[in-house]
């Protein structure tokens, strides 16, 4: 697509009395086309900055692929994330370009927000975790339940969390399966409430007593007490026995260890679309019928 164009000559000093006599005698001198408009590669260039700066300073997309963040966040959810709370660094621009030495305008995080970041130790994917801890803050798991500094976080049992089977959901483990009133398959999992030091309140799933079934034969729900150094967080997911998070070691597609503050990407602020990953691209009316309709809106 061009631009339009605007061939009308250009509007100069008003033309001599003698013109007349110059029609008569010589030609008159060819009228001046105007300033062409930007080209359509010009045009893209503009909307390519104007979008880079959107996603860098103001919000940025993402879609969560994975149950670590279950009850809150579901797989197919699709979020935007806000990029100021936090400051800006590296991470903040696209495909992490270092156009920033180090993390400007930085805001510390609060314990309970919901943030993406870099997942170390290779910094090139895209995590999201609720902060736990913050610097100097000693976290620990004991019997499964949340400790810092010494006190456990009180954790309530509620109304079981109940989520359609789907394309995008399948019951963690065959205990958790289950049929709904309405004869169709669910998962059901057992689901409290946990409410941090400061007031904040979040539901977190809980499957049972863990084990050291993993990489690194550690028991997450009976962790050693860690204390959280400058300039880094403790993340964990609100799925406690499905998620990788700072009770594992730094590990590509693992455990994320003690994340650099500087690694933070963004706060998650409100859910812009869900889907149960049953739409199909050549049936049109599946996109519609796919969609978590109820989810859309949820802010953080």
């Amino acid at each position: 697509m061009t631009s339009p164009t605007n061939d009308t000559p250009e509007t100069g000093t008003a033309a001599p009395a003698e013109t007349p006599a110059m029609a008569t005698g010589g030609a008159a001198a060819p009228a001046k086309k105007e300033k062409k408009e930007d080209s359509f590669i010009v045009f893209l260039i503009k909307l390519v900055l104007i979008v880079g700066i959107f996603r860098s300073f103001i919000f940025s997309p993402f879609n969560i692929p994975s149950e670590s963040m279950l009850p809150r966040l579901e797989n197919g959810d699709y979020l935007l994330a806000a990029k100021w709370p936090f400051g800006y660094s590296k991470y903040s621009m696209p495909f992490s370009l270092p156009l920033l030495p180090s993390r400007i305008l930085a805001g510390q995080p609060k314990r309970g927000d919901v943030v993406i970041f870099k997942a170390p130790p290779g910094n090139d994917v895209d995590y999201i975790k609720r902060v736990i801890g913050l610097p100097g803050d000693t976290v620990q798991m004991i019997g499964g339940v949340l400790n810092i500094n010494g006190k456990p976080v009180p954790k309530v049992k509620i109304e079981d969390f109940v989520i359609p089977v789907s394309a995008n959901t399948m019951c963690a483990r065959a205990q958790f399966e289950s049929i709904d009133e309405q004869g169709n398959p669910v998962c059901r999992y057992p689901r409290y409430r946990e409410t941090l030091p400061e007031g904040k309140s979040y539901d977190v799933l809980d499957f049972g007593p863990s084990n050291a079934n993993n990489p690194w034969g550690i028991d997450a729900d009976n962790t050693q007490a860690v204390v959280v150094p400058e300039g880094h967080l403790f993340m964990m997911g609100d799925n406690r026995d499905n998620s990788m998070d700072s009770r594992f070691p730094a590990a590509e597609g693992g455990g994320v260890g003690l994340v650099p503050q500087d690694n933070l990407v963004g706060r998650a602020t409100i859910v812009m679309w869900s889907t149960d990953g049953s739409a199909n691209w050549f049936l049109p009316w599946t996109w519609f019928t796919a969609a978590r309709w109820n989810r859309i809106g949820g802010m953080f």
